[in-house]
């Protein structure tokens, strides 16, 4: 009979063992991921410096740029908790020494008026360079005047500046609502993989327990 239960209880046990291992490595995998949070958080709440060079800046970077709003603006298709559908509106900042970026200036309501995005001011936020498109991203309606995402090197091009994004976190315009960067969109499942894993490891154990007590019932 002993012989009978060998290969279900080792089944039973590596099974749990794996399970226990794929578990234990999300939790590590977690530590990880929230110490790498906390340091884009940190970086992000930082105190802001000149713009650096194209290319110098680094992600999440803080800085603050001055110089003289354009008027042109896109409108990105946006939805935002507790308020619902509208549009980031991103425009073009000519910098006092002479460059040409973008500006996320922030959100506004679908059908509020969109204020004039001019005059001369000073631009705080974060350098950013969002990952917002993919296969299935629609192409922005340019005669609308209408984009699905922040393509940073596509907008470069329709508007003529550099791929520089500078994400304001102070308002910068009245009547647009910043969107500051935040680690919100950074994906954190980690822990809902480890509680999978574990309890998977208790359900195969509860099976392997039912299976034997079946096989030395039978066998009584």
């Amino acid at each position: 009979m002993f012989r009978r239960l060998i290969f279900p209880l080792l089944l039973g046990l590596v099974g749990c063992g794996i399970l226990i291992g794929l578990g234990t490595w999300q939790v590590q995998r977690l530590s990880w991921k929230q110490g790498i949070l906390a340091d884009i958080e940190a970086r992000i709440a930082a105190a802001p410096v000149p713009l650096p060079p194209e290319g110098a800046g680094t992600a999440y970077q803080p800085v603050t740029a001055t110089g003289e709003l354009s008027g042109n603006r896109l409108r990105v298709l946006v939805s935002r908790k507790q308020v619902g559908p509208g549009y980031r509106i991103v425009s073009v900042l000519d910098t006092d020494d002479g460059r040409r970026v973008l500006v996320d200036l922030g959100f506004i309501a679908e059908g509020a008026p969109v204020p004039e995005v001019t005059g001369h001011v000073t631009v705080t936020g974060n350098l950013h360079t969002p990952e917002e498109t993919d296969g299935f991203t629609p192409a922005p309606d340019l005669t609308r005047n209408l984009w699905f995402a922040r393509d940073v090197a596509q907008m470069s091009v329709v508007l003529g500046t550099e791929e520089t994004l500078i994400v304001a976190r102070e308002p910068v315009i009245a009547g647009i609502d910043p969107m500051p960067v935040d680690t919100a969109g950074i994906p954190n499942d980690h822990l809902h993989y480890a509680i999978t894993w574990f309890l998977l490891a208790i359900v195969w154990a509860g099976m392997t327990g039912l299976l034997i007590w079946r096989m030395r019932r039978s066998a009584a």
